[in-house]
């Protein structure tokens, strides 16, 4: 055998390994990394207090993800004032139980919430250059209850926004806050909900499952403050020193994950999420997350966000870190 095909064998055995290596490290590791995103933002009304929103997405919950159950539910030791959910909460007709679980103590604060494609119907096996060269045809899986997890939701007193406007209180202070329908499923109507929140709420807020522009775009013009959605699961796979490949909607890659400003007043958070599709469950440079997002005045800052995104991990029992 040649130099030349010595070293070409090598070569391939060491891609392979690097290989087989990175995608354990995805599945086996990475994808129940769970990690707790921070940001500070300023989006209240002047002299506001401080308001801690603890946001949740993409769960994509099976019923025998006990870790991922014990985790969400241990949240509850952030002391959140409001929860907000942007959906994609199921993965399984029996999941209902499991995501109830895991909520578990979150839902007995005040907390809001839309739906995904994901709690209407199961996931299906996709091929990953769908992904990659996205289209507009739908498969989707068989139905899921979604009616039983939005009863469970609102019977502990969450607000629906699907397509709803509404003002309440957190800790004595008025909330305006609106959603629409998945957008990834064209069920978006943003005429429903369309106009200025009410201009005396603390905080004005918006919800989308799908972070797609033109509903952003449209919350924006309205004047709301803050805007979060989920979906792009962060782009699941990154890499390093590049970012998401893709964010699975129109949104551009650079927002697939964190906190930007969306035009000259609005603040957008897209959440990377908690769980994967069970047809491909990896992840890379991009661990499943919660966000614990700290909102303060505008006026006591000048400067962007902090986004504390790095891989802080939250250990139960022991706070935020």
């Amino acid at each position: 055998m040649s130099d030349v095909v010595r070293n070409l064998s090598r070569i391939a055995l060491g891609t392979t390994a690097v290989g087989a290596a990175t995608l354990a490290y995805a599945a086996g590791f990475e994808r129940t990394h769970w990690t707790l995103r921070q940001a500070t933002l300023p989006v209240l009304a002047e002299g506001a207090r401080p308001l801690r929103v603890l946001h949740i997405s993409d769960l994509h919950m099976m019923p025998g993800q006990k870790s991922k159950q014990r985790w969400v539910a241990a949240l509850d030791e952030l002391n959140p004032d409001l929860v907000v959910n942007t959906g994609d909460n199921l993965a399984h007709k029996q999941a209902v139980p499991a995501v109830v679980r895991a909520l578990g103590p979150l839902l007995n604060r005040p907390g809001v919430f839309v739906f995904g494609s994901n709690d209407y119907y199961a996931p299906k096996p996709k091929n990953p250059a769908r992904y990659l060269f996205p289209s507009d045809k739908r498969f989707h899986g068989i139905p899921l209850p979604w009616r039983d997890l939005r009863a469970a939701m609102l019977e502990h007193g969450w607000h629906d926004l699907t397509h709803t406007r509404t003002l309440f209180t957190v800790d004595g202070r008025p909330i305006a806050a609106a959603g629409v329908d998945d957008p990834h499923l064209k069920r978006d109507r943003y005429d429903e909900i369309a106009g200025k929140p009410d201009r005396q709420a603390t905080l004005r807020l918006g919800v989308t499952h799908s972070p797609e522009p033109r509903v952003l775009d449209r919350f924006a013009e309205d004047g709301y403050d803050l805007v979060l959605a989920g979906h792009t699961h962060g782009g699941q796979l990154r890499i390093p020193g590049y970012g998401a490949i893709v964010t699975n909607c129109q949104l551009d890659r650079s927002r697939a994950r964190g906190s930007s400003r969306w035009g000259a007043h609005t603040w957008l958070h897209v959440s990377a999420g908690l769980g994967t599709s069970p047809y491909a469950p990896v992840r890379f440079a991009c661990p499943p997350e919660a966000s614990l997002l700290t909102l303060v005045p505008r006026t006591t800052s000048a400067n962007p966000a902090l986004d504390a995104t790095r891989g802080a991990r939250f250990n139960p029992g022991a706070g935020v870190r």
